[in-house]
């Protein structure tokens, strides 16, 4: 606060900021050199600080690699790890749907603390559409966040909205739908407190 103390700087600060916002170059001209000071002038000089030495001490090596950029592309592959980029096989239609358990003492009396969000699901629904398809074409793996699925027509890489117990979840086909209905158990760290 010590910059602020002579008169002089802030009888500049008060003709910086009382300055009209419209004013044209020839107006600029006529006004005071310190008038026309701007917030980075307040201060000690640049030169007095050192700065204009260190810039010409940085390696030039730095320079040509400091962008804007989080990552370099060689460090982020393309697609994600269990997606194959290269299968031209479509896509099936799915949907994800969250479940949880409500007896009639939640629905009516709402004596448990149970409300509609997600937070209160206990499983996760994924039903997938395969026409022409049979049972013995299915081929499907779970991971914590993941579901792959493949089928001889059909290619599905999911990346699941919450982590499941994958070894702990239920399939089932229906022909005559042509829906295969994966359901997965949630994994949340403090599902034990929130679903008592």
């Amino acid at each position: 606060m010590e910059e602020f103390s002579s008169i002089q700087h802030l009888q500049a600060l008060s003709a910086l900021l009382s300055e009209p916002a419209d004013s044209d170059e020839e107006d600029s001209q006529t006004v005071s050199p310190v008038a026309r000071m701007g917030p980075g002038h307040i201060g000690a000089p640049a030169s007095a600080l050192g700065t204009a030495k260190r810039v010409d001490q940085v390696n030039s090596a730095y320079i040509k690699n400091n962008t804007k950029d989080i990552w370099s592309m060689e460090e982020v592959s393309e697609g994600a790890p269990f997606e194959d980029l290269t299968d031209p096989r479509p896509q099936p239609e799915y949907e994800i749907i969250l479940k949880q358990s409500v007896g009639t003492e939640d629905l009516f009396l709402g004596l448990s603390r149970k409300d509609p969000s997600s937070m209160c699901c206990e499983s996760m629904l994924v039903k997938v559409k395969l026409p022409d398809t049979k049972l013995s074409d299915i081929v499907l793996d779970v991971k914590e966040t993941f579901l792959d699925l493949r089928t001889p027509k059909h290619k599905l890489a999911l990346h699941l909205p919450h982590p499941v117990h994958s070894e702990e979840g239920t399939a089932r086909f229906t022909p005559e739908r042509a829906e295969l209905e994966v359901t997965l158990p949630m994994n949340r760290p403090l599902d034990c407190i929130n679903l008592a």
